[in-house]
């Protein structure tokens, strides 16, 4: 009798799925949509040389930076849906370059701190844990009402622990909100993966996620 996969085997292929379509996309982003924008806008500036009239040279003008600024928000969200330097360089520096995005974007600036020796990960373990991180992050920059933040990395010959905090508002958990979509989310990656995430956060105060990956 053929084995039926279990639900970690369709919760695995569902994500796995999902972060190809999201990789395919941003590379579609910028190698497909964002150089079609560049090649407009190298035209329209040669056009805006090539027009003598003052008044079109300005209409021109304004197209063309309209243009630039729409290629530049195609490449953050590229970089924001898949960092290549996740697939080139690892997790840290993948996630040095994010944060340098998210403070540019929501105007939060986040402290990282790390310590001990990186650890080369697994491709899956990699993008999990930029996932995870990437929605704790968000729920700072949608709930929390701060501007700043920290995280810290934290390597280990067995395990590698993520720490991520603010000082912001908080929330009660007691409440529901630990039963929200994101949450829950980001505990099954981990778990995925044979990791563990934790939460903590008291109104006030703000809020911890602690994430754990043993190295087995």
């Amino acid at each position: 009798m053929e084995r039926q996969p279990d639900k970690n085997e369709i919760s695995s292929y569902i994500i796995q799925s999902q972060e190809e379509e999201i990789k395919r996309i941003a590379l579609e982003l910028h190698e497909g949509v964002g150089q079609t924008l560049y090649s407009l806008y190298t035209g329209m500036q040669f056009i805006g040389n090539a027009v003598e009239q003052n008044e079109m040279k300005g209409y021109v003008s304004d197209m063309a930076e309209l243009l630039e600024k729409t290629i530049q928000e195609i490449r953050l969200l590229a970089v924001e849906l898949h960092p290549p330097t996740l697939t080139t360089l690892g997790l840290l520096p993948a996630m040095k370059s994010y944060l340098k995005l998210y403070t540019s974007t929501y105007g939060i600036e986040v402290e990282l701190e790390t310590s001990g020796k990186e650890v080369p990960l697994e491709e899956r373990q990699r993008i999990t844990l930029f996932r995870v991180c990437q929605e704790a992050l968000a729920n700072i920059a949608r709930y929390a009402d701060t501007v700043k933040a920290e995280m810290t990395f934290t390597w280990q010959f067995d395990h590698l622990s993520i720490i991520i905090k603010d000082k912001g508002r908080g929330f009660d958990k007691d409440k529901g909100w630990h039963q929200s979509t994101g949450l829950a989310a980001m505990r099954e990656r981990m778990h995925l993966i044979g990791g563990e995430w934790h939460l903590s956060t008291k109104i006030g105060e703000g809020t911890v996620v602690e994430l754990y990956l043993p190295f087995i």
